[in-house]
């Protein structure tokens, strides 16, 4: 009896010290990430964000109500049904790129570079626009987590300057705190929903560089006007401390005399895009979120068949899809989501154009939408919209005549 009570206070002692030690490492961590997870308005500025129409029961709204994620299904499905080809085995095919690249204009006023996932460098009728620019290895404030596929194919410091860097929501595979830093270093302006001017003041962005917008909001430079628009999503960083959805999400529309660009942001279907369209449209590019998608969040993100559908209600006449082939952020293979855009734009006689990483779109380049991209990724397995169907909820009248559904 005395041996086993001395085994069993052992026991005990060991399991404490492995709790305490678990628990100073995760306070530790937490310390450290705690400047990366930014911080969330108060005061003047959370009463000033409070007072737009998106804002309701301490925190902003969809006009959508959104089907709730349920926790222990993702911890289920990250189990058993994450693919083994979530992340690419050989390194991914891209274009590097230096600043002598950017120095020429585009001919015809308009060029559309992808540096993955949704970083973007939009060059339009004399004007450059970084979209959610991410240089840092990893989506995630602890030194574990969200890794990215690949070295970026330009170098922050080599990149051109910029008239204004365009965010759509703070999580961190679109809002990144390194970046962000190196970027504000040059008195960069920056262009962001409600509320993520907090976060960029963490980060000793100088407020007069900073301007927030509602949806709806508008500026313009030098007749290019940037307009803030709708999306369906969420938000935030640290939810440990309840921040989720205290800032706003948006997407762009980025308008010239003759060329137009959107940029849908993260987002699930929702009406707001037919009055994208008639309010906007059309655009020569649109550029639509199509990767990172699960039935479990089918009310956060389009998915491949409904940024199809988005194009056609925004009025896009070349769609490039995004949010795909750098992160691994769902169950799917990381070249599922092309795939089934390229099968519903087939299916639907959409015009697609799919960069390499680091390549730039210039709509004039090709008069023959065959010729405008190649194949660059390797042939993996991926299961198809009727096998893995995602479709947001409450919107059944957009997408319920789509040929992409049939």
């Amino acid at each position: 009896m005395i041996v086993l009570k001395r085994v069993s206070i052992w026991v005990l002692r060991g399991l404490l010290a492995l709790v305490l030690l678990g628990a100073t490492t995760f306070a530790i961590l937490y310390f450290q990430a705690e400047e990366t997870m930014g911080a969330s308005p108060t005061d003047a500025h959370l009463e000033r964000i409070s007072k737009s129409p998106q804002w309701g029961s301490g925190r902003f709204q969809n006009v959508l109500v959104q089907e709730p994620v349920v926790f222990s299904k993702m911890i289920k499905g990250l189990i058993f049904d994450a693919s083994p080809l979530g992340r690419p085995d050989n390194p991914v095919p891209m274009e590097r790129r230096k600043r002598s690249d950017f120095e020429t204009a585009p001919v015809d006023g308009l060029r559309v570079t992808w540096f993955g996932h949704s970083i973007l460098l939009i060059e339009i009728e004399g004007k450059r626009f970084l979209i959610d620019p991410v240089w840092s290895e990893r989506a995630s404030p602890f030194p574990f987590g969200v890794q990215r596929f690949f070295e970026p194919p330009i170098a922050l410091e080599d990149l051109p300057p910029v008239d204004a860097v365009l965010i759509s929501h703070d999580h961190y595979d679109h809002l990144d705190m390194k970046t962000v830093k190196a970027l504000g270093a040059k008195d960069t302006r920056w262009f962001v929903p409600l509320g993520v001017g907090a976060h960029l003041q963490k980060w000793n962005i100088d407020p007069a560089f900073i301007r927030e917008f509602d949806w709806w909001d508008r500026v313009d430079l030098d007749g290019v006007t940037l307009t803030a628009t709708p999306s369906r999503h969420s938000s935030g960083r640290a939810v440990f401390r309840g921040d989720t959805k205290k800032t706003l999400w948006a997407g762009w529309a980025i308008k010239g005399a003759e060329k137009s660009v959107f940029y849908s942001g993260d987002t699930a279907m929702h009406d707001g895009f037919v009055d994208i369209g008639e309010r906007l449209g059309p655009f020569d590019v649109s550029i639509i979120e199509a990767g990172a998608y699960n039935p479990l969040w089918r009310d956060n993100h389009l998915g491949p068949e409904q940024a199809i559908i988005a194009n056609k209600l925004v009025g896009g006449k070349v769609m490039i899809p995004v949010h795909w082939g750098m992160f691994d952020l769902a169950f799917h293979s990381w070249t599922e989501p092309i795939e089934r855009v390229i099968e519903a734009a087939d299916k639907t006689g959409t015009e697609i154009y799919i960069p390499k990483i680091g390549g730039s779109f210039v709509p004039s380049s090709s008069d023959d939408p065959e010729k405008r991209w190649e194949q660059w990724w390797p042939d993996t397995e991926w299961k198809n919209a009727d096998t893995y169907p995602v479709w947001s909820t409450k919107v059944d009248h957009l997408i319920g005549t789509s040929a992409v559904k049939q």
